[in-house]
């Protein structure tokens, strides 16, 4: 648990006979790394990486304390840029410190040339699963004093990110601790018809370049769960000759959503020391949250499930300091 009581900074301390100034507030940093994971990767996407590494008030005034990490994974369609614009994460540490609790909070590029990786593991985009739960983390942990254990890291992300969150959490319960979900995608089966196939057969080049937000389709879905190495843009639409679905990309499509894979990963849930999903009651998602707090249920996986006053994204910066960070200051083990 994290108890420790947060200290009054000083504008100006001495370390070593050296004046250093007071960090009164917490930091953002950029950290680039190169992740091996994501090297060959068929769409050509670089691995060389940046990540936010967000440090708490005080890290530079106490070289000898260490911190739990909260690793936090953006939305599809978006950047971390475009996250910090919107929540601010310095002014949440900040908000974290003063009640107690510091963490090290570190957002990873979640982009791929689809506009999203869906923190998936595939020949096409790269192996972003370990890219994250693997290179990054190591990364952070050499180059950060971070408590580096499991116990004392966490992982969260919205949207897009919240299926990251639950995915990677199911695949790497050596390395994060709690995980907390927010309005989650892809918990279900996505449905996925015959016009969605013959968009995807049809994507061109150009409509890749000048891709925004929902105008590719099922393209970035087939890009991390269908890959295939000798179709135009290397993923597999699955449109057949008769005008039918492959029922091939059709099982690689359930094989991803959490629900299917869910029986297959039950001891790394129940190695979880917390779980948590919310989702508002106006997101077009909360059938696949209620879905998945169901089948949770079922299984008997303890965890906590809200459903809140909102729609998609309009809670987002007010949830993260009410309720995620507070959460992990709860389960994350301190020194």
């Amino acid at each position: 648990m994290l108890k420790r009581i947060a200290l009054a900074v000083a504008a100006m301390c001495v370390l070593g006979g050296q004046a250093v100034s007071a960090q009164e507030h917490a930091r953002l940093n950029e950290l680039t790394i190169h992740s091996p994971s994501l090297e060959r990767n068929w769409e050509g996407t670089g691995a060389e990486r940046t990540a936010f590494v967000f440090t708490p008030p005080g890290y530079d005034e106490h070289p000898d304390r260490r911190y739990p990490v909260v690793y936090f994974l953006h939305g599809y369609g978006a950047t971390k840029q475009m996250y910090q614009d919107l929540v601010h994460f310095e002014e949440a540490l900040d908000i974290a410190a003063a009640e107690g609790e510091e963490f090290i909070l570190v957002m990873p590029d979640g982009q791929s040339r689809m506009l999203g990786s869906f923190y998936s593991n595939s020949p096409t985009t790269g192996d972003f699963e370990s890219y994250i739960a693997r290179d990054l983390v190591a990364q952070v942990d050499a180059q950060y004093r971070t408590l580096a254990r499991r116990e004392a890291r966490g992982l969260a992300g919205h949207s897009m990110g919240g299926y990251g969150t639950m995915r990677l959490g199911l695949k790497f319960p050596d390395v994060f601790s709690s995980i907390y979900a927010m309005s989650a995608c892809c918990f279900r089966v996505r449905p996925y018809s015959a016009e969605d196939a013959q968009a995807a057969a049809g994507l061109s080049d150009e409509a890749v370049e000048k891709a925004e937000f929902g105008t590719l389709g099922a393209a970035p879905f087939l890009a991390a769960w269908s890959p295939d190495p000798h179709a135009p843009h290397k993923f597999a639409s699955g449109l057949m000759e008769d005008g039918t679905i492959d029922p091939g990309v059709m099982a690689r499509i359930t094989a991803n959503s959490i629900i299917p894979m869910l029986p297959q990963y039950l001891p790394s849930l129940r190695a979880m020391d917390a779980i948590a999903l919310d989702v508002g009651n106006q997101d077009g998602l909360k059938a696949d949250n209620d879905a998945l707090h169901a089948e949770l249920d079922r299984f008997g996986i303890t965890h906590s499930y809200e459903i809140y006053e909102g729609g998609h994204g309009d809670k987002i910066a007010g949830r993260i300091r009410s309720h995620v960070l507070p959460f992990f200051a709860q389960h994350l083990e301190g020194e």
